[in-house]
């Protein structure tokens, strides 16, 4: 997604304080984010909430009904087959539709300072996505895997690193590296996606809060978001 040099300046602040290119692909979730094993803690009750809803996964929008600026990696590759996401909240707070449906879940979300995102990914049985590079530098992402098909499960590329999920078990990257997911699994693979604040000293931390609190909630893209879940409320 092309950004605006306002946005690749900010990144590139982000970045530098981060590390540069030697910026980590994967993170130690106890050592940067200890907040996040709620989750892995009450997965039992995510998953229970998470195979009642994929009773109806047809109702599911795909990611790129849900925010147009994710066409070319939800619709491009394999578009004969879905990524589907159920949005639990975005930058702007909770989607109390999804949330109710989920209160299990969303009483372990509440628990995570800082979030700024939460959704199930559900990807159809050999459905892909290209490599592609997150558009800011201000949060990591954690994925706790619920659903992975036990023959041939996809992997997930982040830099020059590989990982293969497996049920149960959680990761914490940054999606700013360019990266990209390979299946060629026969079952549908289904994970919980959490982005959260990068950690990062003060003043960064303020002119992230700033960013996405103040100003990222009301952008127009967040907008959009709102507007195309209510489809599917």
């Amino acid at each position: 997604m092309s950004q605006t040099p306002v946005q690749r300046r900010i990144n590139a602040i982000f970045s530098r304080q981060a590390g540069g290119q030697q910026r980590p692909a994967f993170f130690d979730i106890d050592q940067t984010y200890p907040a996040l094993r709620v989750l892995d803690r009450h997965q039992d009750a995510i998953r229970t909430e998470l195979e009642a809803l994929l009773q109806e996964r047809e109702r599911i929008p795909r990611y790129h009904e849900v925010s147009k600026v994710e066409t070319y990696i939800s619709g491009t590759v394999n578009p004969d087959k879905s990524w589907r996401v159920f949005m639990l909240a975005t930058v702007d707070g909770e989607v109390p539709a999804n949330a109710g449906k989920c209160p299990q879940t969303m009483a372990a979300l509440r628990q995570v300072p800082n979030l700024l995102g939460a959704f199930f990914s559900i990807l159809d049985p050999g459905k892909s996505i290209p490599a592609h590079d997150g558009p800011y530098t201000g949060y990591l992402r954690y994925h706790l895997a619920l659903k992975v098909p036990a023959e041939n499960p996809p992997t997930l590329r982040v830099k020059d690193q590989f990982h293969t999920w497996t049920n149960g078990h959680s990761i914490l990257f940054d999606d700013s590296w360019s990266h990209e997911v390979i299946n060629h699994a026969s079952d549908i693979r289904v994970v919980l996606i959490v982005d959260v604040l990068r950690p990062m000293p003060w003043p960064y931390r303020a002119l992230n809060l700033l960013l996405t609190r103040v100003l990222g909630r009301y952008s127009e893209e967040v907008k959009g978001i709102r507007a195309n879940l209510k489809k599917y409320a």
